[in-house]
């Protein structure tokens, strides 16, 4: 019988770890924990994580199963990224192998080696020279922006977190470029974090035109060699610099030495689905695992980042002004309460547009709201197109013809008689940007109107040539979703119109009002960045509304000390701490259920957090399944982690329905 056993992480979403045998023509004592395995599972075959050689184990020996192969002979995860997954698999309250399994790329987890493929690219570490390309052309940094560069540079290679608080235009990005060319000049690696792909296109192309290193770039749109060939670039100490989104914050790097968050308030960096973790946050941990500076950078910090610094948990760095001679943009609120007709455009602003454009300058228009039309209604019988798997509208679409519906992804004709009462009376109803796109082109036939929504991005390079379309276009109208807000620079936008503001002022997420104000700030951003002045005309139904006036008059600070006061009164987060579980079923009664058992282990198991629930979720059927949730609520994170250990204890020992589809969210960013 064989004296020891291996202890493997799988990826499934059992809590545990598992006992191998080693092969007979295998000896133990030379494997090293962190190398992937491959093995057989109940009817299939994975690929699981080394964490242990052990001599005892708590299963029979006739029971357990020898390996089928070991892929590695080095650990594949750096020992940081490893003590990140720990640290993510406790806290979030998942498995360790599901975690340590999400931090590798797909190839590994299918088994394929870990072989660096690009011949252009030598294991020798470069050495670096001259960091900055042309520098007697790089800008003039103003105080601030110098104050910024030398707070970060000091802190040498030790653990601090820096928020760096600049208004849009203010220079932040010049700021990290500083930052990270002293970084390189010390032979250290340099991991930026963006919230979204469509961002990373033009960071890496301002990174190349200033450095001379090896830069890669990891995120979802990239086949899956090629984030393989990436993330060994990194692994090898080969890239200098990766810039990806929230998944590239388990990048193992040779030398790391400084992190950046850009956008840091973006709620794209919170994972929605499977392991849901937040990449801002794990990346805060991983810069105190690996004592490295991390910066986190926004014109519209998040309140749990102003309440951090206000803990003295993080050091401000504050750029007040933009960069150069560009000024802040002139907001003027238009209300629309008395324009009807208008298709989403007021005189005020269709005269303002109609200006700018004379002056041969660029006017941005923002619709969070993509289609053609946000409902199809029968004005005989008042029937509207609901989707027949989700309690929600499907979305009228004119190009390509459809009717859509933006959760399921549920795609139908468009019926040409009302489906209830068999009338022609069928009417798309409200504005989405493919029907104020075709409003632009009635009122500017001969300006050209660029519209960027994530139904003409999908195509690969579609984005980079919109883009691109923009740059060579001295008169043009843009327009778009939020897509259009994050951090691209549109040196000729003069004037920003906000078609419709109000979405944000009246919900029932708590956070909707701080969402709204950063996404008004990220967009209003947009205008004015180079010498010629901006201009702001937001449309509102309510322009009296108290946080509309703070956020207008006063600025962001005073708008999130506001909101910040709010949800300590209300006991709130950031001064609470959340946790949701989430469960879906094909029968409603049967999510509810189980949600109840949980209830009851809470309040059996602990007394110090309180229990909410069950209620509906946002949508309460979607995909054809009943969603229900549970909210936990502590005023420390350490009850309610308390809490959740002990629910979860328990769970395991209950027989969960198979019929019902779970799922824990700790620090939940939508409710």
């Amino acid at each position: 019988m064989s004296s020891y056993f291996l202890r493997i992480a799988l990826p499934t979403p059992l809590n545990r770890l598992f006992d191998y045998l080693p092969t007979a023509a295998l000896d133990p004592t030379g494997l090293v924990p962190g190398i992937r395995v491959q093995v057989p599972f109940q009817s299939r075959t994975l690929v699981g994580i080394l964490t242990a050689i052990v001599t005892e184990t708590a299963v029979a020996q006739t029971k357990l199963k020898p390996i089928i192969a070991v892929l590695d002979d080095q650990p594949i995860l750096s020992v940081d990224v490893y003590q990140l997954c720990q640290w993510a698999a406790n806290y979030y309250h998942y498995a360790l192998g599901e975690v340590l399994t999400s931090a590798l790329p797909v190839l590994l987890r299918k088994g394929k080696p870990a072989t660096l493929k690009q011949k252009s690219k030598t294991k020798k570490k470069l050495e670096i020279t001259a960091t900055i390309d042309d520098p007697a052309l790089l800008p003039t940094l103003n105080t601030a922006q110098q104050t910024a560069v030398t707070e970060v540079l000091n802190t040498k290679q030790s653990f601090q977190v820096f928020l760096l608080d600049g208004v849009t235009g203010s220079g932040k990005t010049e700021v990290y470029l500083r930052i990270i060319a002293e970084k390189l000049a010390q032979q250290l690696q340099v991991l930026v974090l963006v919230p979204e792909i469509s961002l990373t296109p033009q960071t890496i192309e301002r990174f190349r035109a200033r450095f001379s290193v090896p830069i890669v770039a990891l995120h979802s749109h990239l086949s899956e060699q090629q984030r393989l060939q990436g993330w060994l670039s990194a692994k090898l100490g080969i890239a200098q610099i990766v810039i990806g989104t929230r998944s590239a914050i388990f990048t193992p790097f040779a030398q790391l030495g400084l992190i950046i968050i850009d956008e840091e308030h973006d709620t794209s960096f919170k994972q929605q689905d499977r392991f849901r973790y937040h990449g801002r946050d794990l990346a805060i941990m991983r810069a105190s695992l690996t004592s490295i500076p991390i910066v986190l950078g926004s014109a519209t910090p998040s309140l749990e980042s102003l309440l951090n610094m206000q803990r003295q948990r993080s050091t401000y760095l504050s750029l007040p002004m933009r960069a150069g001679d560009a000024t802040l943009p002139t907001f003027q609120l238009v209300d629309v309460r008395r324009m009807t007709g208008t298709q989403g455009l007021s005189p005020i602003l269709l005269n303002a547009m109609h200006a700018h454009l004379s002056q041969q300058q660029q006017v941005m228009l923002f619709l969070n709201r993509r289609g053609y039309a946000p409902v199809l209604y029968c004005i005989t019988c008042h029937w509207t197109a609901k989707c027949q798997r989700c309690d929600t509208r499907m979305v009228f679409h004119k190009n390509p013809p459809r009717l859509h519906c933006h959760h399921c992804d549920a795609r139908t004709l468009i019926p040409t008689q009302c489906p209830q009462c068999s009338t022609n009376t069928l009417q798309p109803v409200g504005i989405g940007t493919q029907r104020l796109e075709q409003t632009l082109t009635q009122h500017f036939p001969n300006i050209p109107i660029i519209r960027l929504d994530r139904d003409n991005t999908q195509r690969k390079g579609a984005l980079q040539a919109l883009l691109m379309q923009i740059n060579q276009s001295p008169q043009a109208i843009l327009l778009g979703t939020q897509m259009l807000a994050k951090g691209h620079h549109f040196p000729r936008v003069t004037l920003v119109g906000v078609t419709d503001a109000d979405q944000g002022l009246f919900s029932a997420d708590f956070r909707a009002a701080e969402h709204m104000g950063q996404l008004l700030l990220q967009v209003a951003g947009r205008a004015g960045r180079a010498e010629k002045p901006g201009t702001v005309l937001i449309q509102t139904r309510h322009p009296e509304h108290p946080l509309l006036q703070l956020l207008l008059q006063q600025g962001y600070a005073a708008f999130a000390e506001t909101l910040l006061a709010e949800r300590k009164q209300f006991s709130l987060p950031p001064y609470a701490y959340f946790a949701i579980f989430r469960a879906e079923a094909a029968r409603e009664e049967q999510a509810v259920n189980f949600l109840m058992n949980i209830k009851r282990l809470s309040a059996d198991l602990v007394k110090t957090v309180h229990v909410s629930g069950p209620i509906p979720g946002f949508l309460p059927k979607r995909k054809g399944m009943h969603c229900q949730q549970l909210l936990i609520k502590a005023t420390q994170r350490s009850l309610l982690q308390d809490c959740l250990k002990a629910v979860l204890m328990q769970l395991e020992k209950l027989a969960v329905p198979t019929s019902v589809k779970w799922v824990l969210d700790v620090d939940p960013i939508e409710l």
